[in-house]
């Protein structure tokens, strides 16, 4: 897992994705704080919640290429053959992809320093801020992983992953929409917008956590079973 992990974080810098990503996350971030700035505020969640639509669009460049590149190389029977389990190639490859987007993330840690240095910041809202983003971009970055198992194509593979998180956000609009109240409920259940909106409110709430991480493990189980299907087949 390490290997493969140090492989793909390695892949980021030595290719334009990483760069590009970095230098979106970075730029747009350091607007919407100007903006802040600009207004003599302290409200860092304006920062977050506006990151957040950038996070949506950015994150399928990390991942559209994972395993889809792989297989478009002919290289994924070469990974499937080598000496570490399947669940040890996706760990590794998801934790890469994981890092590089928490690089882009840390630049919310210097905008709160600066804010700090002539007014005081409210730190619950930042570090609920900070998780709730970082959960929804590990769900969002697990999507992705799934998505790109299930072909060489890296544009289907980013268009695809754009088109479920916004099915998966689009819960709440849906459930209004449903006279059925056992699937209107199901569906605010699931949904991501109410639990993160909580996180932007400063409200840490461990079952909010835990159905992030569910997610990730779900979709993380299920790029292993595709993997396992193809070394099989």
């Amino acid at each position: 897992m390490l290997a493969v992990f140090k492989r793909e974080l390695r892949s980021y810098f030595q290719s334009p994705i990483g760069y590009v990503f970095l230098a979106f996350m970075f730029v747009f971030g350091g607007f919407f704080f100007s903006a802040v700035l600009s207004q003599n505020s302290t409200k860092i969640e304006y920062v977050f919640s506006s990151l957040f639509t950038i996070v949506i669009i950015l994150i399928p460049l990390l991942t559209m290429r994972l395993l889809s590149e792989e297989k478009k190389q002919k290289t994924d029977q070469l990974l499937l053959t080598a000496p570490v389990n399947i669940s040890g190639i996706v760990i590794g490859k998801y934790l890469a992809a994981f890092v590089m987007y928490l690089i882009g993330l840390c630049s919310t840690i210097v905008y709160v320093i600066v804010l700090a240095t002539f007014a005081k910041p409210n730190w619950n809202i930042f570090l609920g801020n900070f998780l709730g983003l970082a959960l929804v971009g590990g769900a969002i970055l697990a999507i992705g992983l799934f998505i790109s198992s299930l072909t060489e194509s890296q544009m289907i593979a980013a268009i695809g992953s754009y088109g479920i998180v916004l099915f998966i956000l689009s819960f709440d609009t849906i459930a209004q929409k449903i006279p059925v109240t056992a699937i209107s409920t199901f569906l605010s259940k699931l949904s991501m917008n109410a639990r993160y909106t909580d996180f932007v409110n400063g409200i840490l709430n461990v079952s909010h956590i835990i159905f992030f991480i569910s997610f990730i493990v779900v979709f993380n189980f299920l790029t292993v079973r595709v993997l396992e299907k193809k070394r099989w087949s």
